[in-house]
């Protein structure tokens, strides 16, 4: 500003290349950092903001004086602390935003209207100033599933353990619909585990940040992590709560193979991907993703039958054109929720429909290396878990094709 000041009425045309040339250095900077740094770009960890608030500071809110504790994670928006409310034994998650965080806010009164432990939702406390920060409290959770997933290497999940994880955030997605709100940031990251050790699984749905009405979404608007983006948001068509259904139908798909469709460089290596896996794997049906070899190698009928349905789940959330996409109420009835009323498994299922089946979950399995990976479905072993490795195979190569490594 002081250089546009002084020189841009003497030297006005050098100074606007001179910008130009800045911007244009600017942009491929990020651009760089999006391609070599993605899990930076993704958890949106560099802030150049200081935070004034330090460990042991006292936080006057609305509802009570808090205490911080310590510091859980900090991003582009602030900082979250773990602090203590005085006079009681509360603990609270504070997210200290630089700004006035008004988005959130007003989506979080939105959701007042609904009961957060029903739907899966972050318990919202209070929201006060301190300084020039606006100060969020919610109930202090255990872990994302990202976090997760990264301990264990993104060893695969179970079906079961899946199920359960996919129910939670349908009925999530529901509860967002009853108030006419769409989340537009669904990632792993944004998914909190409640408690892994007392409630395996159990999960809640937290950051509304860049939350929007379902009538305030524009045509063409840019919004969710690159990696997890809907197809109609990369092509700038008209969009609605369907681009939060697509999100966590990838979601499910990553964490069943522990790998991503595509790679995180551009909106069109990932719509290439897309066309690649929607035209093969959906319409043409091919037998990886009906499962007509692999899944009848297994003896288990009943586990056979869950993959089945799983997959079904999966295609329908995954389509392409938004209109086709199942609905959150549609999803909560497919066979592969509701199988378990007729066909019960290991485990005690509910026959409460608003209720998701109780599953038999497994803490962390150990990652094993496969050996002599068969190369075609007809040679797989009639062990399941060599199967679901092999599965974990084949979408490596797909992913890898996504990334332009063997395209022609």
């Amino acid at each position: 500003l002081i250089f546009q000041e002084r020189y841009s009425l003497k030297f006005k045309a050098p100074f606007v290349k001179t910008k130009l040339v800045f911007l244009f250095i600017i942009t491929r900077h990020l651009q760089h950092q999006i391609i070599t740094r993605p899990r930076i770009m993704m958890d949106s960890s560099l802030s150049d903001t200081p935070c004034e608030v330090r460990e042991g500071f006292i936080l006057l809110g609305r509802k009570g004086v808090y205490k911080v504790e310590k510091f859980l994670g900090e991003g582009s928006y602030g900082k979250v602390a773990k602090c203590k409310k005085l006079g009681t034994d509360q603990v609270v998650a504070i997210k200290i935003i630089w700004g006035s965080g008004q988005m959130e806010i007003n989506a979080l009164e939105e959701l007042s209207q609904i009961n957060a432990d029903d739907h899966n939702l972050v318990k919202f406390v209070e929201s006060f100033k301190y300084k020039k920060y606006t100060c969020i409290a919610f109930e202090v959770l255990d872990q994302s599933l990202l976090d997760f997933m990264e301990k264990r290497d993104f060893h695969p999940l179970t079906v079961e353990e899946i199920r359960t994880i996919a129910w939670q955030l349908i009925v999530a997605l529901k509860g967002l619909k009853s108030v006419n709100l769409v989340h537009c940031d669904i990632k792993l990251d944004n998914i909190m585990l409640v408690d892994q050790v007392s409630e395996p699984f159990r999960v809640k749905l937290i950051d509304f940040g860049l939350a929007e009405k379902i009538g305030h979404m524009r045509t063409g608007a840019t919004m969710q992590n690159i990696c997890y983006r809907a197809p109609e948001v990369i092509l700038g068509l008209p969009l609605d709560q369907s681009v939060d259904l697509w999100t966590v139908g990838y979601i499910l798909f990553v964490l069943y193979t522990g790998s991503f469709i595509h790679g995180w460089d551009a909106d069109y290596n990932i719509l290439r991907a897309m066309v690649k896996m929607q035209g093969r794997l959906v319409e043409d049906n091919i037998p990886f993703w009906s499962c007509d070899q692999l899944i009848h190698s297994c003896l288990d009928k009943t586990k056979i039958k869950e993959v089945e349905q799983f997959v079904d789940l999966l295609k329908r959330m995954l389509m392409v054109d938004p209109s086709k996409r199942i609905s959150p109420s549609e999803a909560l009835q497919h066979p592969f929720f509701t199988m378990g009323r007729v066909q019960p498994t290991a485990g005690t299922h509910t026959t409460n429909p608003e209720e998701p089946p109780a599953v038999e979950v497994h803490l962390q399995p150990e990652a094993k290396e496969v050996t002599n990976t068969p190369q075609r479905p007809a040679a797989v072993s009639q062990e399941c878990s060599r199967w679901r490795n092999l599965v974990s195979k084949n979408f490596e190569t797909r992913w890898e094709l996504s990334r332009g490594q063997k395209l022609n």
